[in-house]
């Protein structure tokens, strides 16, 4: 009973845990469970089902790959909300027989006959949201089957059994994907298909009831059995193409049988001796370095946690990315970005002088670059050969663009909405092009050694959270588990990333437990403080302990995951 008094006494306070002789507490001011931490092998991903199905598979021998391609196809039918085989796929991987690192861009096209006159001709100014004109190439089962073919050990059907058998025999529906699912189902009932696979009963399943979805299992067997080129040049190609033409959708045969995906190089940046990776555009993952080098000059650990004066910092240096972020990140094989000079000290050095350390800028603009032409799951799982995998996929907004082909059990992703329709914009809209990508894995090495496979998604929140994370583990030294438990921070600027002119300073997201006298101050400082909710991401992670051999893992309580390992 005393040692239960003492830990309450500590998680009200601020002192120092080696005062009160805990080793797990690093005397972080709020309240955190431990790590989990195992020897053999980590998983941790958005939802307990799609973990556990990892777990088993590396008992079953299978690799770090082999593992996360379980994890995803049991997300696609548990967490629909998120993510799904409508939808791209990315990944970074540290290949530990090779002891480097590659990173796989699986995100799809824009159709081929959907030209830019047809949104001129109708009169838009930017790209609907749902329906069948933000509808891409659908990338995830193509990066599956290219992660596998480079590092799998079991065969796909042993990979997709988790989920098949999830899939004929139901699940029950966890409470944040439940409150997901009714929350954006009612936007999409009158598209077609939506509401026979998504709500068979006239409405979005509730928590805990069981839910089906037979064809998405028929759709995995197909998969399993038939490999990449079934759902590509096969039977479920010529059945996306019958059901695109019949519901004016512009994805044809041929969008989907030239589909392939591209192993690219991660691009990285050294923070505090940290090599922190990610991948290059069409992601948003550059944004991701450009504010840790912004930031890397400022004594960011004497500031302190949740301080005015760090948030304020923070805010004004990702003011600064995002116009960057908005207007040059797209598709590399129609604009040429100078990633390198984005990615330089010498670049961060210039930005960094717009900071004013007392006043939130109202508005910044872009960079002058020498430029030529212009809801998501994230999951990560390390086997026990040291391999590891940071995997994120998405269907972009929730449950996608709403058309669902009623023998396929999935939903198309509604990516194509973040194209500019702007005259002259790098990410403008055109055939055959893919979209500005808002989702990015994370990886970073120590002394050349992997430290850390993290991510955390949310659309715009996701470099400022992969920010966040690695500051509170690097400067305030909190763990793995701490530091997707602390309070974020999120700032918004305009409605839509291609606008990339920021209204009157944007605004503010603090979480709750951000103390009501710092919002004070940064209120007084100028920055427009919001009251109301607002979606702070969802983080997993695995970090590796070289010295002890283990892993310890996190995973974030906003979610309904699960960090487990055996």
């Amino acid at each position: 009973m005393k040692n239960i008094l003492i830990l309450g006494i500590f998680l009200m306070s601020n002192v120092s845990a080696d005062k009160l002789g805990f080793d797990r507490l690093t005397g972080q001011p709020f309240a955190s469970r431990s790590e989990v931490i195992a020897k053999n092998g980590m998983a941790a991903t958005s939802h307990p089902l799609a973990t556990q199905a990892a777990i088993t598979i590396l008992q079953s021998g299978g690799s770090a790959v082999d593992a996360a391609i379980a994890a995803n196809a049991v997300l696609g039918l548990v967490e629909p909300t998120g993510c799904g085989i409508g939808g791209d796929l990315f990944a970074i991987i540290w290949d530990s027989d090779n002891k480097e690192i590659t990173g796989l861009n699986a995100s799809g096209k824009s159709p081929q006959n959907l030209t830019l006159d047809h949104f001129r001709d109708n009169k838009m100014t930017e790209i609907p949201y749902l329906g069948p004109l933000p509808i891409t190439v659908p990338g995830a089962v193509d990066g599956w089957f290219e992660m596998h073919d480079k590092y799998g050990k079991l065969t796909m059907m042993e990979i997709l059994q988790p989920a098949i058998t999830y899939a004929k025999e139901g699940f029950p529906v966890s409470e944040t994907v439940a409150w997901l699912w009714n929350e954006n189902s009612q936007s999409r009932t009158n598209f077609p298909g939506f509401m026979k696979v998504f709500m068979p009963d006239g409405k979005a399943p509730k928590k805990g009831e069981i839910f089906k979805n037979p064809a998405l299992a028929s759709t995995y067997e197909k998969i399993a059995k038939k490999g990449r080129d079934v759902f590509y040049k096969g039977e479920i190609a010529e059945e996306i193409d019958k059901f695109m033409k019949e519901n004016d959708g512009h994805l044809i045969y041929e969008d989907m049988a030239n589909h392939k995906s591209d192993w690219v190089k991660p691009m990285s940046t050294n923070y505090r001796g940290y090599e922190v990776y990610q991948l290059p555009p069409n992601t948003q993952g550059l944004a991701v370095l450009q504010l840790l080098n912004i930031l890397e000059a400022y004594n960011i650990r004497d500031m302190g946690f949740a301080s005015s004066e760090y948030i304020h910092t923070f805010v004004e240096a990702k003011k600064l990315v995002y116009e960057d972020r908005a207007r040059y990140y797209a598709d590399p094989d129609f604009s040429k970005i100078p990633i390198d000079y984005l990615n330089s000290s010498q670049y961060a050095d210039e930005r960094r002088q717009l900071i004013d350390p007392d006043s939130a800028a109202r508005s910044v603009t872009a960079g002058d670059l020498p430029l030529e032409n212009g809801d998501t799951i994230y999951l990560t799982v390390a086997d026990k050969d040291g391999n590891m995998v940071s995997l994120i996929q998405s269907n972009y907004g929730d449950m996608g663009a709403g058309l669902t082909p009623p023998n396929l059990g999935f939903s198309f992703q509604n990516r194509g909405q973040l194209f500019s329709l702007k005259d002259n914009h790098s990410n403008i809209y055109a055939p055959n092009k893919r979209p500005f990508h808002t989702i990015i894995p994370a990886f970073v090495t120590k002394n050349e050694v992997p430290w850390l496979s993290f991510g955390l998604m949310g659309g715009s929140m996701q470099p400022q959270g992969h920010a966040q994370i690695i500051i509170n583990l690097v400067d305030f030294g909190m763990n793995v588990q701490e530091a997707g438990d602390a309070a974020r921070i999120r700032h918004a600027g305009s409605s839509q990333p291609t606008d990339y002119r920021m209204h009157d300073g944007g605004e503010l997201y603090l979480e709750s437990s951000i103390k009501s006298d710092i919002r004070d101050e940064l209120k007084a400082k100028g920055h427009n403080v919001a009251t109301e909710r607002h979606v702070y991401g969802g983080y997993q992670a695995i970090m590796f302990d070289s010295k002890n051999k283990t892993y310890l893992g996190g995973s974030d309580p906003r979610k309904d995951g699960q960090a487990s390992g055996y």
